[in-house]
């Protein structure tokens, strides 16, 4: 139904606008009394063979929705109701910021991909920790908090930022994941250098580990980056005992796109996500899981729309994997695709 009906609607409509119209009409239609229950039935899954214990915390399903889709936490329980195993809302800076201008969102349908310079446009933390506390978490899924800086703050005060937002919403999410990797942010790549990256995740886990019950920390990371990198990458996740890395973000290239160079042109800068950046992702994945060994959590990220893509990450060395531009080309009926032939196969 969605490719042939809701799919032609909403591609009437600028990306951005028909993502918000989505999730507009989605929670009109579970306003309607029992049509929560009748979602869940229809796209929910459930398989004991599903269940994964990662990162100290109990996965129903190994198939989460990757940061950007909800940054402000104001569809968490309704996302909830698609089957995902996880969500991860942010990402979410200390203050309020509305991104880079519009048009800022932009489709590739001849390559199932999409192109976004959203900026980090979110509420601010305060706003996301309000409705954690109104709403609390849905049963059985686990809440991620993907945590950045504000586009102001200089990068030598980026450590600031972040400690805002992890002492924010500490008490309300299940993990944490540091994003230093969007392009979209001016000079925060720089972040992901060696030393800088080393001081910022060493202040965390200093608050992390002063905490009662610390709280698993990831990071997130570009597809970008070289086996070198990669390799400083690992150094620093031993260094600094980090729980997980997510790999990856966005790319900045622009290689093999059958989308022509006029278009990609007049989009401009961005990152691209989808089908494009899938067999660098799990390259990415495959090079960490193969020097890393078992002792790193690792979440697979990037080009994922079918179970194939799915079994080639976890295949590739991801223990979880999450998804985002696959629903905008697939629909969300593809996560119980996906976990009923995971089911099978894992």
């Amino acid at each position: 139904m969605y490719k042939t009906f809701l799919k032609p609607f909403f591609f009437l409509f600028p990306p951005e606008r028909a993502h918000h119209l989505t999730l507009r009409l989605f929670k009109i239609a579970l306003a309607i009394p029992g049509a929560g229950a009748l979602l869940s039935r229809a796209y929910q899954f459930r398989h004991p063979a599903l269940r994964r214990q990662f990162l100290g915390l109990s996965f129903e399903n190994p198939v989460g929705l990757a940061a950007g889709f909800d940054k402000d936490g104001q569809h968490y329980h309704s996302m909830a109701k698609l089957g995902f195993g996880f969500l991860e809302l942010g990402t979410v800076t200390p203050r309020p910021q509305s991104g880079n201008p519009q048009p800022r969102l932009f489709r590739l349908p001849e390559d199932e991909a999409l192109i976004n310079r959203m900026g980090f446009n979110n509420e601010g933390v305060e706003a996301l920790v309000q409705r954690l506390q109104r709403y609390g978490k849905p049963q059985g899924v686990i809440i991620g908090g993907n945590i950045g800086k504000n586009k102001t703050t200089p990068n030598e005060k980026a450590a600031e930022d972040y400690r805002i937002c992890f002492e924010a919403l500490f008490p309300h999410v299940d993990y944490f994941v540091v994003n230093v990797s969007s392009p979209n942010t001016p000079d925060l790549r720089e972040l992901q250098d060696k030393e800088p990256l080393s001081r910022l995740l060493n202040m965390l886990q200093q608050l992390n580990h002063a905490k009662p019950q610390p709280k698993p920390l990831l990071l997130k990371i570009a597809p970008d980056l070289t086996d070198g990198q990669l390799d400083d990458i690992l150094d620093i996740a031993r260094e600094t005992q980090l729980d997980g890395i997510i790999a990856t973000n966005t790319t900045i290239s622009r290689e093999g796109l059958q989308t022509s160079g006029s278009r990609v042109e007049e989009i401009g800068a961005g990152g691209l996500s989808g089908q494009p950046v899938k067999a660098r992702a799990t390259e990415v994945i495959r090079y960490l899981r193969e020097r890393a060994g078992e002792e790193l959590v690792i979440i697979g990220v990037g080009g994922i729309a079918k179970p194939e893509d799915a079994l080639e990450k976890l295949r590739a060395g991801a223990n979880l994997v999450q998804i985002y531009s696959g629903l905008v080309y697939e629909g969300p009926g593809m996560v119980k695709r996906i976990n009923r032939v995971l089911a099978k196969e894992m």
